[in-house]
């Protein structure tokens, strides 16, 4: 599993942004291994982080290919004040099964270690 975390410090949003943003959330759902996302923002600095998940790398590709993202990168300093991506290789989720959230269901296998007993 892939995660792709998209980080960054908000300037003013306009129509375009919202029209560009919706856009590519439409894109990304419609990529191969689309699992989800999730997005919070850090009250304390302002900072927003929206997180993505696929079953593979081929989903970020397609994204990251798409004519909208390619706008979207190139116009970031429009809307962003800076930004950062992280991809990261997810290895393992765990925690308590009556936590909604969208990775809760799947299974921890790191060949053979099953992880820390469920929480109640």
């Amino acid at each position: 599993m892939i995660s792709a975390s998209f980080i960054f410090d908000k300037r003013e949003y306009d129509d375009e942004y919202f029209a560009l943003d919706g856009r590519i959330a439409e894109i990304a759902k419609a990529t191969q291994g689309y699992i989800g996302e999730e997005a919070w923002q850090n009250l304390e600095n302002g900072k927003v982080c929206t997180v993505y998940y696929w079953e593979g790398r081929e989903g970020l590709r397609e994204l990251m290919a798409s004519a909208e993202h390619l706008r979207a990168k190139s116009q970031s300093s429009q809307w962003l004040a800076g930004y950062q991506v992280v991809v990261s290789e997810v290895i393992a989720t765990y925690g308590t099964k009556d936590y909604d959230h969208l990775l809760n269901k799947r299974p921890f296998d790191l060949g053979g270690w099953k992880g820390p007993p469920a929480s109640p």
